[in-house]
């Protein structure tokens, strides 16, 4: 059931859970998004609202065998995939976050990392990453830097607003991304979901 107006705004401010494994399993790609939006917020799911393509990206990409939906988000552990954000508190719109509430979020995130060490931390949106981690000029794709053995990899932001990347071409780069995760693991192809 959708979310009513109340319910969205109900959710303002709302923490998001973050999807990890149990008990520190292995995570080869943990997925960031910049912080979660209401319509998330209010049913509990990361990139949940109609019309974001992370679902259908990570999908395509050959990550999962099918197209998972956001309630469906628990399974990618077993996959070895996660979510977080790098700001937990939900607002209705990534321009709401200060530029310090980005960069405290890159210190949360570091430290996430830190902890859980996947092979790929993957932040999907690159202004929000240039903010929280002081990086003006990174581009999308992989990145020289690391956070421990994390590889990081700046992705575009899933939501329907950004125009600029329809989804063949977010999936594809969400493709070089398991490509590359699978190389370091030495797994290939598309995993099937439990």
């Amino acid at each position: 059931m959708r979310p009513t107006k109340a319910d969205l705004e109900a959710a303002r401010d709302r923490v998001l859970s973050d999807v990890l494994p149990p008990g520190g399993g292995a995570l080869r790609v943990l997925f960031s998004g910049i912080n979660p939006g209401l319509y998330s917020s209010a049913v509990g799911h990361h990139f949940a609202r109609p019309g974001n393509r992370f679902w259908p990206a990570l999908h395509r990409s050959g990550f999962t065998d099918r197209l998972l939906d956001p309630s469906e988000q628990d399974l990618l552990a077993d996959l070895g995939l996660g979510i977080t954000n790098l700001v937990p508190r939900a607002t209705a719109r990534a321009d709401e976050l200060t530029d310090e509430e980005l960069r405290e979020g890159g210190r949360r995130l570091k430290a996430l990392v830190e902890r859980h060490r996947p092979a790929y931390l993957a932040v999907a949106g690159v202004t929000a990453y240039r903010t929280a981690f002081g990086r003006p000029h990174t581009q999308i794709g992989p990145q020289d830097e690391t956070f421990g053995p994390a590889r990081i990899w700046v992705l575009p932001n899933p939501s329907g607003l950004n125009a600029s990347w329809q989804l063949d071409r977010l999936a594809a780069e969400f493709h070089r991304l398991r490509e590359a995760a699978d190389a370091l693991s030495g797994l290939g192809g598309v995993r099937d979901v439990p």
